[in-house]
């Protein structure tokens, strides 16, 4: 049901109330492409290509599971309630490995534990913005991030990138305003796979910090950067604890999607309002994830860094295919597990994607779920392509694919 037709059922006596921030929210755009496929006979000949969601669909390392078998059988409080803010020892973990990580001095004190990264920036969000308040999203955005701000009563000011998807340092120091409450960054990003340079962020940083204002970073790709070591300093700014929100996620790197385990690393003081949030949403995040996570951190080193390789061979398969295959198409962005891609077609991305589908068993997300309402965000023109569940020679089929598809 389109969100104005809702609003307008909602005043209609007998229907029942409806918040009118929900309403206006576009539908979960995964959900949408899930009933395309749903909706669409695919040609027998041409097995499904499913590079629409980015989230692995092998399970976790036999090791790993069999640890959260262990504490399924003999861990007793692994079923119980556990602190707001997450399980001591991987607070502890998060805070030594990050400190290693990033050359910095991070406390556990420091740490807090969600329920996934989305749960992550939603707390974020709300230790700094209220209805009427502002965040600064670059666009294209991670879609469940500009729903969470509608959803919550905060505009969204949307900031452009450039060709190669980085965000507009520039027109964000035009775009700043007393309502704008934070600057969200995702790096690297979804949906364009793009790595944002570390004097980029601190440009950001810093711009966010003569406002008064907290800087967002969601590094949930951070394992598959391309770059070795830090990928920014902005932990060992000294005002990093008033400046900054690090958002982190335990679902791609160790393939704990459904165990829903992300993290929030800023000043204890903001954690102490997150806790607010979290004792109110979930109370506790899901024990199996933290117990997964603290084994990840001290035991699958080597696995992380080999699976790190595999992406970023996947990512060279990817720009391989669009050179040798595709002369017409421009890769705007690739990084961690997306291409963002530009078509040559004289049709509207979503029209494309499902004919895509139809004719050619392939399925993408159109660049407009990732961008706001109206043709001048350049969505029409522009598809992200997942590629975390494809091997090269998937790739490869994906690219004969497009090139066989005559528009």
């Amino acid at each position: 049901m389109p969100a104005d037709t809702a609003l307008e059922n909602a005043a209609q006596p007998g229907v029942q109330p409806l918040n009118p921030n929900l309403a206006r929210v576009f539908a979960p755009p995964v959900m949408e492409a899930r009933r395309w496929l749903a909706e669409t006979e695919l040609k027998h000949n041409l097995p499904l290509l499913n590079l629409s969601q980015a989230a692995p669909v092998d399970p976790p390392p036999a090791e790993l599971r069999e640890a959260m078998a262990e504490a399924v059988l003999n861990r007793p409080a692994s079923h119980l309630y556990g602190p707001v803010l997450g399980n001591d020892d991987l607070r502890a973990a998060i805070a030594a490995n990050w400190s290693g990580h990033y050359g910095a001095e991070i406390a556990p004190s420091e740490v807090a534990i969600t329920a996934g990264c989305n749960q992550a920036f939603c707390t974020a969000v709300s230790t700094v913005a209220g209805p009427g308040d502002a965040v600064m999203l670059p666009v294209p955005w991670y879609f469940n991030h500009a729903m969470w701000l509608d959803m919550a009563g905060v505009e969204t000011v949307p900031l452009p990138c450039d060709g190669a998807c980085l965000p507009d340092i520039e027109a964000a120091r035009r775009l700043m305003g007393p309502k704008v409450k934070a600057i969200a960054l995702v790096t690297p990003n979804n949906p364009t796979g793009a790595e944002y340079p570390a004097a980029l962020i601190d440009a950001f940083y810093d711009l966010a910090r003569a406002h008064g204002v907290p800087l967002i970073v969601d590094e949930t790709y951070r394992d598959f950067h391309s770059a070795e070591g830090a990928p920014h300093g902005l932990f060992t700014r000294p005002d990093w604890r008033e400046g900054l929100i690090h958002l982190y996620s335990f679902s791609k790197v160790f393939r704990l999607t459904g165990h829903r385990t992300g993290a929030i690393v800023a000043g204890a003081a903001r954690l102490a309002q997150a806790e607010k949030v979290l004792d109110t949403v979930t109370i506790c995040p899901p024990q199996m994830g933290q117990i997964a996570a603290v084994h990840g951190l001290a035991h699958l080193g080597g696995w992380v860094a080999a699976e790190r390789t595999e992406i970023l061979a996947r990512r060279a398969a990817v720009t391989r295919v669009f050179a040798e295959l595709l002369p017409d198409w421009a890769v705007m962005g690739c990084g961690a597990y997306f291409a963002y891609v530009a078509h040559p077609f004289d049709m509207p991305s979503p029209e494309l994607a499902q004919r895509l589908l139809a004719d050619q068993s392939v399925l993408v997300l159109p660049g407009t779920m990732f961008t706001p309402a109206g043709g001048e965000w350049g969505g029409e023109r522009q598809l992200r392509i997942a590629f975390a569940n494809a091997d090269a020679e998937g790739l490869a089929e994906m690219g004969r694919r497009l090139a066989a598809f005559a528009g």
